[in-house]
């Protein structure tokens, strides 16, 4: 009997093992990564064992065993633990990061100049603030005068 348009394709059925295959180890079910990754140790144990009675040494490929090829980027990068670290030791800066620092450090110097009002643009700006300053209290003046006047002349109209 038909299920309509489509048709249902023989990859969706699924085949379950036997509990016989199961336990004579034959199921065609993929092993979980728990059971690969013991399998994986019980390898390496042997291995291992195996490395150290024999002691043989390693052999190359091609013409590795022939030629020394000291190729800088085939060396495996050494990883220091922390307590192996050198404290003292001084590491160099970069280009970059040193022109990095003098600029900093040129400009905090600047900065303290600036609010010392020993630079050029300092002088310039406090000389700009006592103008203001003489222009707002010129102002003020003004202001209290016209204040002062205008209430002169009311009291002149009330009476």
């Amino acid at each position: 009997m038909g299920r309509g348009k489509f048709k249902g394709k023989p990859t969706g059925k699924r085949h379950f093992s036997t509990p016989e295959e199961m336990r004579a180890g034959t199921s065609s079910r993929p092993r979980t990564f728990r059971q690969e990754e013991a399998e994986d140790e019980v390898e390496e144990e042997e291995t291992q064992s195996e490395s150290e009675s024999d002691k043989e040494p390693e052999k190359r490929k091609g013409a590795e065993g022939v030629i020394e090829i000291q190729n800088p980027n085939l060396v495996k990068q050494k990883n220091l633990k922390a307590r192996d670290v050198d404290i003292e030791k001084t590491t160099e800066l970069s280009r970059r990061e040193r022109e990095e620092i003098e600029k900093q450090k040129a400009h905090e110097r600047y900065m303290k100049l600036q609010e010392q009002g020993k630079t050029e643009q300092a002088r310039k700006d406090l000389d700009r603030l006592t103008l203001i300053r003489q222009q707002r209290a010129e102002a003020a003046k003004k202001r209290e005068e016209e204040k002062a006047a205008k209430e002169h002349k009311k009291v002149e109209a009330r009476k």
